[in-house]
């Protein structure tokens, strides 16, 4: 018997597209930037996550803006602010997010509240953002530190990935991202029963674990 396929079992045909390849720290000049560039919505779609860092050249109150280095700030930090300013924050993920990340949530109660929605897939392992559903990003980065924050040359990974302002694989990326954090794909899943919280149950909540244990790192 032929097994079921789903909305990811696609080979589409061949077609020209312009993009930008990316690599090391393209990732954090061209992607990061973009995300803190947003004007209406930023998509995130990783395996892994963890605290990310982003520069921070804005000099703190009472203290002179320095030319020599940067500071350094979280980018949940920067995600408040989006929030603040109505920007849709969506973040799918397979893994339980890091400690370090779990602890620096908890101090922006309104992505607690929801400014950053939350929800875990652990058959996620599609590294995508997608910025105003105007610029994509696909490739091998997850949502680390390593893979799209602004560690140095000799520290972050070595990925590869492409950005692109192709209409019709944003939209393609779109409706699949969307049909797994709507729970889409979780009828047929064979894992179901191991899933931490199928999405399809109450129409897609929340992680609440991860919100459980961000309280509790208050």
């Amino acid at each position: 018997m032929k097994p079921a396929s789903t909305s990811f079992d696609l080979a589409l045909p061949a077609r020209p597209i312009a993009m930008e390849l990316i690599g090391g720290r393209g990732h954090y000049d061209r992607v990061i930037a973009a995300v803190l560039g947003a004007h209406t919505s930023v998509w995130i779609a990783t395996a892994t996550t963890k605290e990310l860092m982003v520069e921070d050249a804005r000099a703190a109150p009472g203290r002179r803006r320095s030319l020599k280095r940067s500071a350094y700030v979280s980018i949940l930090a920067r995600l408040d602010e989006l929030s603040a300013r109505g920007v849709e924050l969506r973040l799918l993920h397979a893994e339980l997010p890091s400690r370090a990340f779990r602890a620096e949530i908890a101090q922006h109660p309104r992505l607690v509240r929801g400014g950053l929605a939350l929800r875990r897939c652990p058959r996620v392992h599609l590294k995508a953002v997608i910025v105003d559903g105007e610029l994509l990003y696909l490739g091998s980065a997850n949502w680390t530190g390593a893979g799209l924050g602004a560690k140095g040359s000799g520290r972050r990974n070595f990925e590869l990935g492409f950005v692109t302002d192709d209409p019709p694989l944003l939209d393609q990326v779109q409706s699949l991202f969307e049909r797994i954090w709507t729970g889409g794909e979780c009828a047929g899943c064979r894992l179901r029963e191991v899933c931490p919280g199928p999405l399809d149950a109450g129409s897609g909540l929340p992680d609440r674990a991860l919100k459980k244990r961000a309280k509790s790192a208050r």
